[in-house]
């Protein structure tokens, strides 16, 4: 019997939603939704940052953690983000948003898209401290560097140098969508020696007109496996008069060179099906932008049979969780 490889979600119902939000007094009342969240496994427990807005569409960030029974509990403060004024001097900052986290070098890094009135701008911040506290610092984050002085969005950075450089995807932002905002038809690579100062490295991989990934942006971090870079990104069919539909597929990219797509799925391995789903603020959207992997090897490598959990926002409204095997997960690339 063909075994249909995807992603499978954890539940059919939202891992999270607005009713699981504390009221943080005076920012965020009765919030009315919580999507698009970072994760990140730290001595077996997972914890989010995660995009929370308010009734007014106002934007915040707010960490939550996994407890000893499986839940998650928010922080009571949402994110503070600081030392970025001057680096972003010239630019009014709307929101700081779409966190994409990584370990590297010992520091937990943090990737967000920050809207400004010149544009969508990347932004990379640290962690200080010990990773062990209730939110592993989640709460507090220090500016490192702006990605590029250019629009750009999704950005995600590798855990690890190749080459003796920082490795980083995303997504300029260099196509005006009719009556819409502008966006990126394709993810390119940036390098660094001191993440603060990038050269792009060129393209990686476009979207496919007329089918499921028309628009592709990057997902979660990159996954180190013997196979390559696993890399889940999320493609926009806009072909529908109705409605864009976000959908998540996967790349393996080369474990060298990571400019170099190796395979691609041709179908998406997770679309929107349940009602959360295709029904809230953005309706038909599964936006993957969170990933654990269960277990590693020495040399450190995913382990072929380690489970790939992916946080995704649906709908920008509730957050979902869905899983399956590194070895299924590359074997979708070769469809």
């Amino acid at each position: 019997m063909f075994e249909i490889q995807t992603l499978i979600r954890a539940s059919e119902t939202p891992l999270l939603t607005r009713k699981n939000l504390p009221n943080i007094s005076p920012e965020i009342i009765d919030g009315t939704s919580v999507f698009n969240p970072g994760a990140i496994s730290i001595e077996g427990k997972t914890h989010l940052l995660t995009r929370v807005q308010t009734r007014g569409r106002q934007t915040f960030c707010v960490a939550a953690s996994e407890t000893a029974g499986g839940d998650f509990k928010f922080a009571s403060e949402f994110t503070q983000f600081n030392g970025h004024q001057e680096a972003a001097k010239g630019l009014e900052i709307f929101h700081i948003y779409d966190a994409r986290l990584t370990f590297l070098n010992d520091t937990l890094f943090v990737i967000t898209a920050m809207d400004t009135s010149h544009g969508c701008r990347c932004a990379i911040w640290k962690t200080s401290g010990t990773h062990t506290t209730a939110h592993a610092g989640l709460e507090n984050l220090h500016f490192v560097s702006l990605i590029e002085h250019q629009d750009t969005r999704n950005a995600v950075l590798f855990p690890e140098k190749i080459d003796g450089l920082y490795q980083l995807l995303h997504r300029p932002n260099n196509s005006l969508l009719q009556d819409g905002p502008t966006t990126g038809t394709g993810i390119h690579l940036s390098t660094s020696e001191d993440l603060n100062s990038w050269q792009d490295a060129g393209q990686v991989m476009t979207g496919r007109p007329h089918y499921w990934d028309e628009l592709i942006g990057s997902g979660p971090p990159p996954i180190k496996t013997r196979h390559g870079w696993l890399h889940i990104y999320h493609g926009v069919a806009t072909h529908f008069q109705s409605a864009n539909i976000y959908q998540a597929g996967a790349v393996l990219l080369d474990l060298n060179n990571p400019s170099k797509v190796l395979a691609r799925t041709r179908d998406n391995i997770l679309e929107p099906r349940t009602a959360w789903e295709l029904t809230g603020q953005v309706p038909n959207v599964v936006f993957p932008s969170g990933i654990t992997v269960s277990e590693f090897n020495d040399d450190g490598f995913a382990s072929d049979e380690a489970i790939v959990s992916v946080y995704y926002g649906a709908a920008d409204t509730c957050i979902g969780l869905a899983r399956n095997t590194v070895s299924h997960l590359v074997a979708t690339c070769s469809r």
